[in-house]
Order: structure tokens, then C-alpha cells, then sequence
């Protein structure tokens, strides 16, 4: 039985420097997270939350501190190494979708593969948005779908690399309540067939109490457990 975490975020701070001084996002947070474990992490805005996720996917780096995955320390890597690491074992939902414009549902969810080289890609991708819900919109264009649709979408890319860690970043924000609801039950639904990590973003107080666990962040600071 597996013991040490999958995610393991040491003595992380960040910092910014301008003219009119140094401004601390993040303050030595220290936290591990299991595999398979699902966790919200809330707060309030400007408190670092999303800054706090970024430098986990390792698309920003840390002024002090280092996360590790799976072991492997990812600011030991080069950025290209980094990217590698996400395009293999790790999935994004974003707020604002992420989609490419000029690309069809089935094109969006069929890029990660081509990407890795999958020779399967096409199939994978047909099979990923039947899975939400979308067979019959594969060669619709994300302006011609409604937002709850093009989350789905962004769902289906993120699932499809079958990743070890799912990533979202207030992934309802973008949506009315219904349909946010919707894409949060689906999500939940796919993340627990998948046996993903989850590491979730929100100020949904209703979404980050179906996680299993909250990481509460309060002027960069992680707050202690209640």
C-alpha cells in the first residue's frame, strides 16, 4: 500500500518584486496530498490560491521551496522536462474552457493524444465525449457550442491522457448555477471512475465540501486544519 504522497509541496513561497517593493503570494506552505484523494483548495480572492496550483502543474515557479511528484522534483527539471511531465500525467479545467477556436470538439480532445504520439487518438477522443454526454456535437467548433458544452469538452481533454492528477481552476466560473452543477457532478463522477487526484480550486463553498479534504488559504497563508 502506497505511503508516500503522490503531491508533495515543501516550504513553498512566492514572491514578486516591482518598483514599489517585494509582495509575498505565498507564504512557506507546506502540505502533502495522497493519490487518489480529492481536495478543494478555497479562499479568498487575490489569496493565492491560483498561484498555489500553478506552480504545483509547474507552469510558475517558486521563490523558495519545491513540489514533488510522485518523487521526482519538478524544479529540478528544465521546461521542457516540466512540460513533459504535463503533457503524461496531468489533466486542466479551466474557467474559461482553453479551447482552440479553431478547432472541432473531436480536434480539441484528440490533441493531448496527438501530442504523445497515441496512434488511437481519434477513437479515444469519440469515445471521451460520448462519455459527456457530446457524441453528437464531435464536429461542432467551441463558438457554436454553450458554455456548459464547452466545459464538457475541456472534461474530455482533460480525462482523455488518463491523468494521474486532474487540475481545475474554478471551473464553474464561467457557468450559471445549473449547469455548473452539472459539470461539477460529472467531474466528480469521472475523477471517482478514474481514480484521479484531484486538486480543485474554487470559492464554492457547496463544491469544495464534496471533496474529501479543504486546504484553506487566507493572505497566502495555509490556515490549520479546523
Amino acid at each position: 500500500m502506497r505511503s508516500d504522497p503522490l503531491i508533495a509541496v515543501e516550504h513553498v513561497s512566492r514572491e514578486v518584486t516591482d518598483s514599489t517593493g517585494t509582495l509575498t503570494i505565498l507564504h512557506d506552505i507546506d502540505v502533502a496530498l495522497p493519490a487518489r484523494q480529492s481536495t478543494a483548495i478555497v479562499g479568498a480572492s487575490g489569496s493565492g490560491k491560483s498561484t498555489l496550483l500553478a506552480i504545483i502543474a509547474g507552469l510558475d515557479r517558486p521563490t523558495r521551496g519545491t513540489v514533488r511528484l510522485d518523487g521526482v522534483d519538478l524544479f529540478a527539471l528544465d521546461e521542457d522536462a516540466r512540460a513533459a511531465v504535463r503533457a503524461q500525467r496531468l489533466g486542466f479545467v479551466f474557467q474559461s474552457f482553453q479551447l482552440l477556436g479553431h478547432l472541432s470538439a473531436l480536434e480539441n480532445v484528440m490533441l493531448p493524444l496527438e501530442l504523445l504520439g497515441r496512434g488511437d487518438a481519434r477513437a479515444r477522443a469519440t469515445e471521451m465525449l460520448g462519455r459527456v454526454g457530446l457524441g453528437a456535437r464531435l464536429h461542432h467548433h467551441p463558438r457554436t457550442l454553450s458554455g456548459g458544452e464547452q466545459q464538457r469538452v475541456a472534461l474530455a481533454r482533460a480525462f482523455v491522457v488518463e491523468p494521474q492528477v486532474l487540475l481545475a481552476d474554478e471551473p464553474t466560473g464561467s457557468l450559471d448555477h445549473a449547469t455548473g452543477e452539472t459539470v461539477m457532478a460529472l467531474m466528480f463522477e469521472m475523477n471517482r471512475e478514474a481514480g484521479t487526484t484531484l486538486l480543485l480550486v474554487t470559492h464554492d463553498r457547496g463544491i469544495a465540501a464534496r471533496c474529501d479534504r479543504q486546504l484553506h488559504i487566507e493572505a497566502g497563508r495555509l490556515k490549520p486544519a479546523a
